[in-house]
């Protein structure tokens, strides 16, 4: 066990002495500690069955204990308002997917009911949610095109008028599948392989607990990735608004492919089209404006986007705007359920890929809300739970034909603004879904997809306005100012998926970036104290003679033991390999005078280097948090070039991490003889070593 002693002087010259003695580690075999585990988890007994399952499914818990008078009215005030706003969307949403309206209500349905079970998040709506559409739509129109299908908007009629199912019939084959699967029904098997896998993914990572693959997605670079998916989809979203027919961009660059096919197309405009989105943006952009300036005193926030759609419907109905202006419509929604249906595995190897990021997007958006809420009403949240359930509200609604799912922010805002108490509401909500699946779905089908279009773009102006924030960001840190723009510019113009990877790839170049290249600093004691600053940031600060105080404000590793070299060089003025050299070239040169004069009888002035007035080098250590083996070779370097120059390097504030590699690089000799020479906890306690071993010196001359 080791045993520091440590003397530092005080003001007035008395020695305090104190002892600093390490714990010794427990140490543990890995069998025993494989088996203590084992025998915790793999145990079975009722009590911790039941524990299992009340944990897996959440509402077992907490639903026996529901405050009916306190908790029912604001749980169906809001979940009637939910509900209400995410039929429109579920409907609009199914454009950026590339399917059917029928789809997005199940969707919509499904993941209401699957969270209420399993979700720990009291406030979080979890349903369709723009960002994952898109990524959805982007795979489907994809594999269409790969097999052959047309992508024009409006093929030959899906359903019928009575509102059963109807296939468009296609001489495609492709593996197991049918040749008699038309364009609709291989978009949705693509989508629920798609969301299957991806549902996979999200339990798979919450079985080995990586939910810490989050973490990496840092706030800048969801904001940026948000924000960059935004302008994509707003992107397309403008030929529905003016009623033009362009082909599906794919790949990457679609942002700029799609508005020049635009651009190329303007002229077939639908006039109709265009006065019905000004009109429409108009009204839903000043209800918002009205909105949320009105906000405090709007107990429940207005159903816009529900009225424009019910009057918006009924104008197309009665002006026959399809049969007059050909202005396209939403066409026919059946009633009911369809049948279940197993995912289609052969399919599943073509998204394999695909799947990832949407899994890893779906998951970070709704932990981060989750926790967002949680912390915001005092509760906590279970991260690895989350996982669980946003996964099997994906894996479990892919065999009712629906797609991806996560939290979606606008939705939990208008939930917990107007009055959500628990996860009943998202029954609420799921119940009013119920009612348009059965009984109102086919009063939409002259809705025109210009209003929908209107009604995706307006809900993008969250997003759409964190341009404003750009010079605020940048204020506040650049760097993260500097991800924002790469993740958002990545994801419009590249592609969607390839921007949260640039994205997540550039801010962790950034933390690399910021080791590699780290604050450096010389110190000073402050006045009348022990303690001591950057000389560059503060004032007055005093300095110590024949010492100087480095501080190095990053871990020292391999890929910064340069830059780490190279500053203690620069602020010491002295480069101890060029001393060395310069002072073994004056020996040299001084001998050789010396022989020259003793041989032709004169006296000849040696040549001796000036002396250095450094006497020691205090070396911070407070800001590394770790030093690998590269780090300690070149700590034993330093310490061993100043030694030829008779200069002290010494190591303060080490954590004991540090310590420890050092220990096993031997930095501090043989059995950690010259630790007490070499390590100090504080800086002034080296400082105070200095100055004693100057004293002895000086008393060992006279």
């Amino acid at each position: 066990m080791e045993k520091e002693t440590e003397i530092i002087r005080t003001e007035n010259g008395s020695p305090f002495h104190f002892l600093m003695e390490r714990k010794s580690p427990v140490r543990i075999r890995k069998m025993d500690m494989v088996k203590s585990q084992l025998r915790k988890n793999c145990s079975c007994s009722m009590r911790k069955m039941k524990k299992s399952v009340m944990d897996f499914f959440p509402v077992l818990r907490w639903l026996p204990k529901y405050n009916c008078k306190e908790y029912i009215w604001g749980d169906i005030m809001s979940g009637l308002v939910i509900g209400i706003i995410l039929v429109p969307q579920a409907i609009a949403y199914s454009l950026l997917a590339g399917l059917k309206p029928i789809y997005s209500l199940y969707t919509s349905f499904f993941a209401n009911i699957i969270y209420f079970l399993m979700g720990t998040s009291r406030h979080v709506s979890v349903g369709i949610f723009s960002l994952l559409s898109l990524m959805v739509g982007q795979v489907v129109d994809r594999e269409l095109l790969l097999a052959g299908f047309d992508l024009n908007d409006d093929p030959q009629e899906a359903i019928n008028s009575r509102g059963h199912l109807n296939v468009t019939v296609y001489n495609v084959t492709l593996g197991s599948v049918s040749t008699e699967c038309g364009k609709e029904c291989y978009a949705i098997g693509i989508a629920t392989a798609l969301t299957f896998l991806a549902g996979v993914y999200q339990v798979l990572m919450g079985l080995f607990r990586l939910g810490f693959v989050s973490m990496y997605l840092s706030e800048p670079v969801l904001d940026g990735f948000a924000t960059g998916a935004s302008v994509t989809i707003l992107t397309a979203q403008v030929k529905y608004l003016i009623g033009i027919k362009i082909p599906r961009a794919q790949g990457y660059g679609i942002l700029i492919t799609t508005w020049v096919n635009i651009f190329r197309n303007i002229a077939q405009a639908n006039l109709c089209d265009v006065i019905t989105s000004a009109i429409c943006i108009a009204v839903l952009v000043t209800a918002k404006e009205l909105g949320d300036r009105y906000k405090h005193r709007l107990k429940v926030p207005l159903p816009t986007e529900l009225v424009v759609i019910v009057v918006a419907t009924l104008v197309s109905h009665y002006g026959r705007l399809n049969e007059v202006y050909a202005s396209s419509v939403s066409g026919a929604i059946p009633t009911g359920f369809i049948p279940p249906q197993v995912p289609d595995f052969s399919l599943m190897q073509r998204v394999a890929v695909d799947a990832l990021p949407l899994a890893i997007v779906g998951f970070a958006f709704t932990v981060s809300l989750s926790e967002m809420f949680a912390k915001k009403y005092a509760y906590t949240v279970r991260a690895n739970q989350e996982m669980f359930a946003i996964g099997f509200c994906n894996i479990i609604p892919a065999f009712f034909h629906c797609f991806a799912t996560s939290a979606a922010l606008a939705k939990s805002l208008v939930k917990s603004s107007t009055g959500c108490q628990t996860q009943v509401s998202s029954v609420i909500s799921a119940v009013v879904v119920l009612l348009v699946l059965l009984f109102f779905a086919p009063l939409f089908y002259s809705l025109q997809k210009c209003i929908l279009a209107c009604i995706i773009i307006v809900s993008l102006r969250g997003a759409l306005r964190k341009f404003k924030d750009i010079p605020q960001r940048y204020r506040l840190d650049k760097i993260d100012a500097l991800v924002w723009c790469v993740t958002m510019l990545a994801s419009a113009l590249v592609s969607t998926e390839m921007g949260l990877l640039v994205g997540v790839v550039f801010s962790m170049l950034c933390i690399v970036g910021r080791t590699q290249v780290p604050h450096t600093a010389l110190l000073g004691r402050i006045e009348n104290t022990v303690f001591y600053e950057d000389d560059e940031e503060y004032k007055n600060l005093l300095t110590i003679p024949k010492v100087k105080i480095f501080r190095f404000e990053a871990p020292l590793y391999y890929a910064n033991k340069d830059f780490f070299l190279k500053c203690l060089h620069k602020r010491m003025g002295l480069d101890p390999a060029v001393e060395i050299t310069k002072r073994k070239k004056a020996k040299r040169k001084g001998q050789r005078s010396l022989e020259k004069g003793s041989g032709q009888g004169e006296e000849t002035p040696c040549l001796v280097p000036k002396p250095n007035d450094l006497q020691a080098i205090v070396i911070d250590c407070s800001a590394i948090l770790f030093v690998d083996t590269a780090g300690v070779s070149a700590l034993k370097d330093t310490h061993k070039d100043h030694q030829e120059l008779q200069i002290s390097v010494l190591l303060a504030c080490c954590n004991p991490s540090v310590i420890d590699s050092l220990e096993r690089g031997g930095y501090l000799g043989s059995e950690n003889k010259d630790m007490h020479e070499l390590l100090f906890h504080s800086i002034h306690s080296a400082i105070q070593f200095v100055r004693e071993k100057e004293i002895l010196a000086d008393v060992s001359v006279v």
